[in-house]
């Protein structure tokens, strides 16, 4: 069963507050004859901001917020005294968030470091009070300015992991067995296609005490771009990932052409996916002999390194996590 706490992907309406009012008043003081305008401004309208935490992993939070709204901001008062600006409205989102607009599919910005803030409704601004008018010429406005309206608008948010390393393959090609036996984490693996219906994030352990993070995204399959088995709706996972480990079962059929379809369709999601480091790892090689192994290599692709590992015998385990870490640095 799919995990029903990883959300990363909501829709919500926005709507930050209104400005309040800018005061139309005149001084009025027994021994202050024709003390003039003393409208004061009103206040400015709530904010709707994004703030990046670590203290949340995914979306959730915000599934069930069909509305967000930011308070208004107060009018002024005489005596020259502004409104109150309403309060704004803080969300906290995990590092790698995009926010989009939702009628254009324009990207707003993402959420990459801890504590940033970004404002993503502006709150209106509140309206000059009548002291403000005030001219050698006009010395008694008995006009001020109205708030300005908050924005109401429909918004999407995506959660793209930031991970080092990201695992890219067909379903049970030992993607989550890999994670599980490199790293803390306990992903589902069983023996049948889509085990993995969500991404999963490890801390892989590395010499002196360093430390990277890997992605296991859910299985891709030739016609993934299309909406064949569970599409494209993870492959915005990795496009934060500075490495694509890809990985192919020793069994398969033909290496070169699993290979092949697998960077077709990330081709097809995002071209630019093409440019980041490429590492293969041919899996499950404990059911290759030394003379089979050496026939495969062969026919594998040219263009990438290539390193046959175990997660059953963790065969080449510390070679592949070397090879990672060396790329990281490159």
């Amino acid at each position: 069963m799919a995990n029903p706490n990883f959300i990363d992907y909501v829709k919500f309406c926005s709507r930050s507050g209104k400005g309040g009012a800018g005061s139309i008043h005149m001084r009025r003081e027994k021994h202050v004859p024709k003390g003039g305008p003393d409208g004061g401004n009103g206040g400015r309208g709530g904010h709707i901001i994004l703030r990046g935490s670590t203290q949340v992993w995914t979306l959730l939070h915000l599934k069930y917020k069909k509305h967000v709204i930011a308070e208004d901001g107060k009018p002024g008062e005489g005596g020259n005294r502004s409104g109150a600006e309403g309060n704004d409205v803080y969300l906290e989102v995990p590092l790698g968030t995009v926010a989009k607009d939702a009628e254009t599919g324009e990207v707003r910005f993402e959420i990459t470091e801890v504590g940033e803030e970004k404002i993503l409704s502006k709150g209106g601004r509140g309206g000059l009070g009548n002291a403000n008018f005030k001219t050698p010429t006009q010395q008694t406005p008995r006009y001020a300015q109205p708030g300005e309206d908050g924005l109401e608008e429909w918004i999407i948010l995506e959660l793209k992991l930031l991970a080092d390393v990201g695992l890219v393959g067909f379903p049970n090609a030992g993607k989550s067995t890999l994670l599980s036996v490199l790293s803390a984490a306990k992903p589902e693996i069983a023996d049948y296609p889509f085990t993995t219906l969500t991404p999963n994030l490890g801390v892989i352990p590395y010499r002196d005490d360093r430390s990277f993070v890997m992605a296991d995204i859910p299985g891709i399959i030739e016609g993934a771009a299309e909406g064949k088995g569970l599409g494209i709706r993870f492959l915005r996972h990795i496009e934060r990932n500075s490495i694509l480990l890809f990985m192919i079962p020793a069994d398969a059929k033909s290496i070169q052409k699993e290979y092949e379809i697998l960077t077709n369709e990330l081709k097809k999601y995002n071209p630019e996916l093409l440019d980041k480091s490429r590492i293969l790892a041919i899996t499950k090689t404990d059911l290759l002999d030394d003379e089979l192994m050496a026939e495969m290599k062969k026919e594998l692709p040219k263009e990438l390194p290539v390193l046959f590992i175990s997660s059953l015998t963790n065969y080449n385990l510390e070679n592949l996590k070397d090879l990672i870490w060396k790329t990281l640095q490159d």
